[in-house]
């Protein structure tokens, strides 16, 4: 094979797997450290001492030779020229007016790469629109049930006299959460042997089916155990879709737009949330024992569209080199990349980092996979950075909504139309307003997303809960009184959506699918996405009995003092993935966890200095992390 694989693969033979990838990237040599960060931010020559180019050490010839060999054994030979100069390319990115075999045009076109990152092929796009009508299909699932169990509680008998009101609430909960479970169980850890069989599209082909049957089962339910049944086959389906859809469309992205469109998955759960929510105002006029049916059963359109949609796409190009499918990669590749100089960089690139990464990886299977999640200090990183974020999307309380908005409006007073009218408005909200985070989430970044918006969800949930401590008026009482309690928690749950959609919504599946490195990024989201359906259920099955313990007061604090908790668990233990690729940032999580906490406390006292007590004269904190796009003070 290619010699400068070998001698990657040779190096990594010969030291601890573990520790090599702890190195740490702000402890490197003090000298080249304080070159590093002396800087202008436009000089990049020294940035491969603090993040790892696989080629940066090649030589020329060499490099050109190994090309040529890889051209050969990949049935290549007629792109070798260029495949030549994108290797070049991807060897020293930040100087290419330095690389003679470059053409004129070659640098034009890396140039436009730069300055007009949005200017992709349509195939990119077709992909995109692909992923995020997966994404609504999930929205959909999930709300549906929303209005429509406001009938069909009563027609299947949960309500019923022959149920306690414990038991009640243990039906509730066990119907509404079905799904979830089933993705805890079962549907997220069948993601790993799906993609490996059947790749990204075949999974996201047989998830979406999954979903399109459960539909249809769910709206001939005759009783609630069918119910029950049908909602937790449709979690088979979510739990292997959720986990592999971020990762294809993560796969697939120029880095420069990774984030923002691998946040389409959740731009695009928030509109499948609001179409569930319409489904049940456009339904809800009918007789209850066919309203619950239609409701249901409605979701059935989107995952026929997906499954015939994804039939057109071009498979990852990571997971093609990934099984040896080198030729196709190009071709995918080259279907998702604007020139072909752009396929060829990034195919040979993606192609050294694969094989390095298979080489570590060479003869592990699930099970060992699955224990360097917590094992080796990378991935042990990654796994508590993503298992905080998944966690914190469900306890910052947003599903409590999603799921049981119209049975909160209905306590604050509203009747069950009214009800439904007014959740169909906190999916709205959420769809709207995770839209802004599409130009911000690679610009201001995932973690100042979470830590701006976290206060809020806190703010915005005591004022629902407290609320309820408004006492409804007597019988006869001036209109603008009786409404006094209606307004205030409507204003509160749409103020949440409005903070929730733009933070906590886009970010954790963005930066779950990107937090892995290859070997373990399979397993990786399995672990991710059990998380937060795991708590999802958790949540979905303990609102109703919350809500009788505690009253809904109580039960909107609980959430709003865990926006609390996760605001800090976000500060000392979140890394920052803007901007860079997913070999970039193996050297982002190797940093120890200690020394990032350390550095957000420095760095919450100074900005507590400057803009609470406005001490303008701070002295600027050091950066900590040196990203391959911009120097980050974060």
């Amino acid at each position: 094979m290619a010699s400068e694989v070998s001698e990657k693969q040779d190096h990594v033979e010969k030291q601890d797997h573990s520790e090599r990838l702890s190195r740490d990237a702000p402890g490197q040599d003090e000298a080249v450290r304080k070159d590093v960060l002396d800087l202008d931010v436009n000089d990049r020559s020294k940035l491969n001492a603090v993040f790892e180019n696989p080629l940066a050490d090649v030589q020329k010839e060499t490099l050109l030779q190994n090309v040529e060999d890889f051209c050969k054994e990949h049935d290549l030979m007629e792109h070798c020229d260029v495949m030549k100069r994108g290797a070049l390319a991807a060897q020293n990115p930040w100087n290419i007016d330095e690389i003679p075999e470059l053409t004129q045009e070659d640098r034009e076109i890396l140039e436009h790469e730069k300055t007009h990152k949005w200017d992709q092929p349509w195939m990119l796009y077709w992909l995109v629109s692909m992923a995020s009508l997966a994404a609504a299909v999930q929205g959909m699932d999930e709300t549906v049930n929303n209005g429509a169990q406001a009938f069909y509680l009563e027609e299947l008998g949960v309500t019923s006299d022959r149920f306690s009101a414990d038991m009640q609430d243990n039906l509730t909960g066990l119907i509404v959460g079905a799904p979830y479970l089933a993705c805890a169980l079962l549907g997220c850890w069948l993601t790993e042997p799906l993609n490996r069989v059947f790749a990204r599209r075949g999974t996201i082909f047989i998830s979406c089916f999954i979903a399109a049957v459960a539909s249809i089962w769910e709206g001939v339910a005759n009783s609630w155990v069918n119910l029950f049944l049908a909602r937790f086959v449709l979690g088979l389906g979510i739990g292997s879709k959720s986990s592999t859809v971020p990762i294809y469309t993560a796969e697939c992205a120029p880095a420069a737009i990774r984030g923002a469109l691998v946040m389409q998955w959740q731009v695009w759960t928030a509109f499948g949330i609001m179409m569930g929510n319409i489904m049940g105002v456009a339904f809800g006029g009918l007789r209850p024992d066919l309203a619950w049916r239609l409701i249901l059963g409605s979701t059935v359109v989107l995952p026929i569209i997906v499954c015939i949609q994804v039939y057109f796409c071009p498979e990852s190009p990571r997971w093609l080199i990934q099984h040896g499918k080198v030729k196709k990669a190009y071709q995918s590749f080259r279907l998702i990349r604007k020139t072909e100089l752009q396929a060829s960089r990034d195919l040979y690139y993606t192609f050294i980092g694969v094989e390095i990464e298979k080489r570590i990886n060479k003869g592990k299977n699930l099970f060992t996979q699955f224990a360097e999640l917590f094992t080796i200090p990378r991935n042990r990183r990654a796994t508590l950075a993503t298992w905080i974020v998944m966690f914190g999307q469900q306890f910052c309380g947003v599903n409590v909504i999603a799921y049981y908005s119209t049975t909160i409006f209905q306590q604050s007073g509203y009747g069950r139309n009214p009800a439904l009218l007014a959740s169909m408005g906190t999916g709205i909200l959420n769809w709207v307003f995770a839209l802004p985070a599409f130009f911000t989430i690679d610009t201001f970044g995932r973690r100042k997303l979470l830590l701006v918006t976290f206060p809020f969800l806190a703010i915005t949930l005591l004022w629902t809960g407290m609320s309820f401590f408004i006492d409804p008026p007597p019988a006869g009482s001036e209109v603008s009184k009786s409404k006094a309690r209606l307004g205030m928690v409507t204003t509160g749950m749409y103020l949440f959506e409005v903070f929730y959609s733009p933070g906590m919504g886009p970010v954790p599946f963005s930066y779950s699918a990107e937090a892995f490195p290859m070997q373990v990024r399979d397993v990786g989201m399995s672990w991710a996405t059990a998380t937060t359906w795991c708590f999802n259920f958790i949540l979905s099955f303990t609102w109703p009995r919350l809500v009788r313990a505690f009253q809904p007061e109580g039960a909107f604090g609980w959430y709003a003092a865990w926006c609390v908790v996760l605001w800090f668990l976000v500060l000392f233990f979140l890394p920052e993935t803007k901007a860079l690729t997913l070999e970039e940032l193996d050297q982002v999580f190797s940093v120890p966890t200690w020394k990032h906490a350390s550095y957000q406390v420095k760095s919450s006292v100074w900005h507590i200095k400057k803009y609470v007590f406005f001490q303008k004269n701070q002295e600027p904190l050091p950066p900590f992390y040196v990203g391959a796009e911009k120097l980050s003070t974060d």
